[in-house]
């Protein structure tokens, strides 16, 4: 077995295998048929990450940023009540899908750069928006922007729900993106209501939760983004969040898209600034009205200031004119220090790795959802083999074996000292699927450093399996880790004698 957490080709084929079959099972079965259907398709496409969060969480802001352009409305429009697809294609292109009647284009418009989306009709009478467009981040993952969650509109929410719901639409996401502002009571009961408790069911390995608008945090001080990770930090220890959640990454995510988009004509203005006297500067941007309509001894005029803070914020624009006043010369440097200043490039590394290297594994969860719907809904004699399958997949799959220990690590249901528990995560993917992020090694360590510690993991883990001081639980959570330190092993070519 190489690389478990990712998904074996025998998992691959195996589950589209039983896919197929199912097909034929169910050939009778209009409906069945259809979504048997949808989901083999759908195997072979890219992830699908769905961003959630409360109203204003800044779910279309970080969207933006994760593609490097401004797509995504971020105004209070009608579209922004409507679940929008975004996924890469050969040409740009906006299709809305009503909830009766045959899809149809919509015509494209920017302004300033910024893409208008004008549906015409009421985001009631709308199921989804596609939106296609030629971009290298869209080509591995089809991002979703949804609307907020516990909005005003009952109906919007509603809607977001169901389509987060992993068995209830044929649209549904394999992973999550949650934003929330701070750790609020029903961002969990809206995570404890995501996580499905069907077959396959994988807790955290699906759900990632970003701290959004950092910036924001003490007031927009500068040093906002530290205290940012503070918190963040704070809820990856918190024993409820765990369980629902891979990790907790704080990001500010208006400067992260700023970063990603800046102008010359940009860079020029905020030099202006930074050339002031530092008490006027300070004075300047001690609030947000102050900035905009000052005029006393500022070259910028106000509709260049108002544009500014639309795309720094006041948080951003403290940032940069530090940044200059510092030596920073030119825009893309500038540029390159605001987005790694914003969280965005540690939240990409945890979407590789929590998402992206667990792209076969998330399609095969997804997968077996759908046909365990089926067989729920429609169960007949002639299904019954694929029942049988199913449950030999999951039980031969040890991929599956390490979500489940994975959950229940961080549900606390299955209980060890909390080093065992922290190197138990971590060996069975925990932090990534690699054999260098399960053994806590660097990036750079060669094979024999990795065989050698494999090795040295793997005996240190035999040995609790059959401790007779190891209740039944632990036992069995140690020898689940025995076997990805073996998959690990037989990876990097070594056997697993003595």
């Amino acid at each position: 077995m190489t690389a478990p957490a990712g998904g074996s080709p025998r998992l691959r084929e195996a589950v589209r295998t039983v896919l197929r079959q199912a097909v034929e099972t169910y050939r009778d079965s209009p409906p069945a048929l259809r979504w048997l259907r949808h989901h083999l398709d759908r195997y072979d496409e890219p992830l699908r990450l769905a961003i959630a969060g409360k109203v204003k969480a800044g779910k279309s802001t970080l969207l933006n940023a994760l593609v490097g352009e401004e797509i995504a409305p971020t105004d209070a429009g009608e579209c922004t009540r409507v679940v929008t697809w975004y996924q890469d294609g050969h040409a740009p292109a906006v299709t809305l899908y009503p909830r009766s009647g045959p899809p149809r284009r919509l015509r494209i418009a920017r302004d300033e750069g910024a893409l208008q989306i004008d549906m015409g009709v009421p985001a009631e009478t709308v199921d989804r928006l596609e939106v296609t467009w030629p971009s290298a981040s869209l080509r591995a993952t089809t991002l979703i922007d949804t609307p907020g969650i516990a909005s005003l509109s009952l109906d919007v929410s509603a809607r977001s729900e169901r389509f987060l719901a992993p068995e209830d639409a044929p649209t549904a996401a394999d992973a999550v993106l949650y934003l929330m502002r701070h750790l609020h009571s029903a961002d969990v009961r809206f995570l404890e209501s995501f996580h499905d408790q069907g077959v396959a069911r994988a807790a955290p390995v699906n759900t990632v939760a970003v701290l959004s608008r950092a910036d924001e945090i003490g007031v927009g001080r500068i040093d906002a983004l530290r205290s940012a990770r503070v918190i963040a930090a704070r809820y990856r220890a918190d024993e409820t969040l765990r369980a629902f959640c891979q990790t907790v990454v704080p990001v500010a995510g208006l400067i992260a898209v700023t970063g990603r988009t800046m102008r010359q004509d940009e860079f020029a203005s905020l030099s202006k600034l930074a050339a002031m006297p530092p008490e006027k500067l300070d004075a300047l941007l001690l609030t947000v009205d102050r900035f905009a309509t000052a005029e006393d001894g500022v070259e910028l005029p106000t509709a260049t200031r108002a544009k500014l803070l639309e795309r720094f914020g006041l948080f951003g624009l403290r940032l940069s004119t530090t940044l200059i006043r510092q030596g920073v010369g030119d825009a893309s440097t500038l540029a390159a220090e605001l987005v790694q200043r914003s969280g965005l490039v540690e939240l990409r590394e945890v979407l590789a790795t929590q998402f992206s290297q667990r792209r076969d594994l998330l399609k095969a969860r997804s997968a077996l959802i759908a046909l365990d719907l089926v067989l729920r809904r429609e169960p007949r004699p002639a299904a019954a083999p694929l029942a049988v399958e199913v449950e030999r997949i999951l039980a031969g799959a040890h991929e599956f074996v390490e979500l489940r220990l994975l959950s229940d690590l961080r549900g606390r249901v299955v209980r060890l000292p909390k080093e065992q528990a922290e190197e138990a995560e971590r060996l069975i993917g925990g932090a990534g699927g690699a054999a260098h992020q399960r053994l806590g090694l660097p990036p750079e360590a060669g094979p024999d450093e990795l065989r050698a510690v494999a090795l040295d993991r793997l005996s240190a883990w035999r040995r609790r399996a059959e401790s007779p001081l190891s209740s039944r639980a632990a036992a069995n959570a140690a020898r689940v880790v025995v076997r990805s330190c073996e998959g690990m092993l037989a990876g990097l070519g070594q056997g697993q004698d003595g």
